[in-house]
């Protein structure tokens, strides 16, 4: 006897919150996002309800469609399937239409080109019954068929974006964008996955280590398309909006480290050339070296500003957790804190050019030692410009938290 849902009378609309009264006794919903996927969808349903009937798990599948023209809504209809209808384009936007729709406590998503095997979820299954919220798939470790995969997305795409996302995320998913995995459905809602196209994939991974959600991997196998048409994937084009979202989304690895990084090059490069020139052999480090230095600290500064205020911004759209160390920062490092920070360094800078005016005057305006006189305006001028810097951010810092409160 199938343990399939059957399908409502008329394609269930993608309203959320609603949920029939049987919800609560369907345990798994399958999702498959379809833009015209009539030569294979039928095989991927087959294989859905087939997996339904051997391990006698109660579920459903849902297919979201966003506009097919194919005849796919009929197929998924007349092989059992409830369909979603997406208005809204994109890979993103038609998976999350589906899971707002599901009625199952999990769900597993997959693609409705025929690459994935619906009928062999046991390992998610169990990995999600045993408390794990995200089960990812792994193809590297499952197997990739001959032709399944291009060598560009398997020896490039798919291991450079995955490698970038554990440098910048705690979490040690192998695959950030195997098609195929399963989820807690209440824990994925609560995420608050806002893309509408291919990267959905990263999001889901990225907010999920960041929300410290129990994740685990499991070998999948991946199978050539199995379409006659090219895929709606764009290599180059979703290669980088892949790596733009996880930039976007650590704002520590794209703004404060290498800003750290450049202030401390600057301070060394500052300290060892401020006391007077520093000779190497036959080579002579001198006031340039100080300009360079004070530039890098300059700009080490302004980095470390946009990370502050891309982090206020993330928190404050949702995208990003407080944290507990950026919360204690928040609370000691106020307004008026930054001001009077900023104050004292701009009256440090305005002291130091006063005093080099004060130098220049005493040669009545003429000719000055260019040497010693950079190593005394360089730094006024980069004391003075970094305050400015704090001074302006603190302020724009504080007109976001005027919108949040207004909000």
């Amino acid at each position: 006897m199938t343990s399939i849902v059957p399908p409502p009378s008329s394609p269930a609309p993608p309203v959320s919150g609603r949920r029939d009264a049987d919800a609560t006794a369907i345990e798994l919903t399958i999702v498959m996002p379809c833009l015209n996927e009539a030569e294979t969808l039928a095989a991927c349903i087959t294989k859905a309800r087939s997996f339904f009937d051997r391990s006698g798990v109660k579920g459903e599948i849902v297919i979201a469609d966003n506009g097919s023209t194919d005849g796919s809504q009929q197929i998924a209809i007349g092989l059992g399937a409830r369909v979603v209808d997406v208005p809204v384009r994109g890979y993103g936007a038609a998976l999350a239409a589906g899971i707002d729709a599901a009625r199952g406590r999990f769900v597993v998503m997959g693609d409705s080109d025929d690459s994935y095997d619906f009928s062999r979820l046991d390992a998610y299954v169990e990995k999600l019954r045993d408390g794990f919220e995200l089960v990812m798939g792994n193809r590297f470790k499952g197997g990739i068929a001959p032709g399944a995969m291009p060598p560009l997305h398997r020896y490039l795409g798919n291991p450079v974006l995955s490698t970038i996302g554990r440098m910048f995320f705690p979490t040690s998913v192998g695959d950030f964008h195997c098609g195929l995995r399963g989820f807690d459905r209440t824990a994925v809602q609560g995420l608050n996955l806002r893309t509408t196209g291919m990267e959905f994939a990263s999001e889901m991974v990225v907010k999920a280590s960041l929300a410290k959600l129990r994740i685990a991997e499991v070998p999948t196998t991946l199978s050539p398309d199995g379409r006659s048409r090219p895929p709606h994937l764009r290599s180059w084009r979703d290669g980088w909006r892949h790596l733009r979202f996880l930039l976007m989304f650590a704002p520590r690895s794209l703004f404060l480290y290498p800003g750290l990084a450049l202030i401390a090059l600057g301070l060394l490069a500052c300290g060892l050339v401020l006391p007077g020139p520093l000779r190497m052999g036959s080579v002579v480090f001198d006031v340039h070296t100080l300009v360079i230095g004070m530039a890098a600290i300059l700009v080490g500064t302004q980095m470390v500003i946009f990370f502050l205020l891309a982090k206020q911004h993330a928190i404050s759209v949702g995208v990003l957790p407080m944290g507990d160390n950026f919360s204690a920062f928040r609370r000691l490092f106020r307004l008026e804190y930054a001001l009077l920070l900023a104050g004292a360094l701009v009256l440090l800078g305005v002291a130091g050019i006063l005093v080099a005016v004060a130098n220049w005057s005493a040669l009545s305006f003429g000719v000055l030692d260019y040497s010693r006189m950079m190593r005394l305006v360089v730094p006024a001028v980069t004391l003075l410009a970094v305050g400015v810097q704090v001074a302006m951010a603190a302020f724009l810092s504080s007109i976001l938290d005027l919108e949040i409160n207004k909000v």
